[in-house]
């Protein structure tokens, strides 16, 4: 898989890797090595940052369209999340807010679908 697919599903920020990480080719083998045996530059890079956007928001509580909204940076160390968990600016604690009435009006949205489908015997279709 070509290194930026990579990087995405490992969570990381391709232009913070070695440049042998971003310059090759990443082989299902050496994707599931890095998962289970992740090299130190791996270990460190999910520890400390450069995170890229839709980890800063994970890290946050907050979705990526939050991010854009307050202007933040898409790429953010682990020391300036913290400082932001934190310092709790206005702008954290409205996208936190309308983040979490969103996931909880899509569990709702859900648990209703799932129960028409069982009233109407357990459905196959969509």
């Amino acid at each position: 898989m070509k290194p930026a697919t990579a990087a995405k599903k490992l969570g990381i920020f391709l232009p913070a890797t070695p440049v042998e990480f971003q310059d090759g080719e990443v082989s299902r083998i050496q994707f599931l090595e890095l998962q289970s045996t992740p090299p130190e530059w791996l270990v460190e890079l999910r520890r400390n940052g450069p995170h890229p956007r839709q980890e800063v928001a994970r890290k946050l509580g907050i979705s990526t369209s939050g991010l854009a909204r307050a202007g933040a940076p898409d790429t953010m160390t682990s020391v300036e999340i913290k400082s932001l968990l934190e310092q709790k600016p206005e702008w954290l604690v409205v996208e936190r807010a309308t983040h979490a009435a969103v996931q909880d009006d899509n569990a709702r949205i859900k648990s209703e679908r799932a129960a028409r489908l069982e009233s109407r015997g357990g459905g196959g279709g969509r």
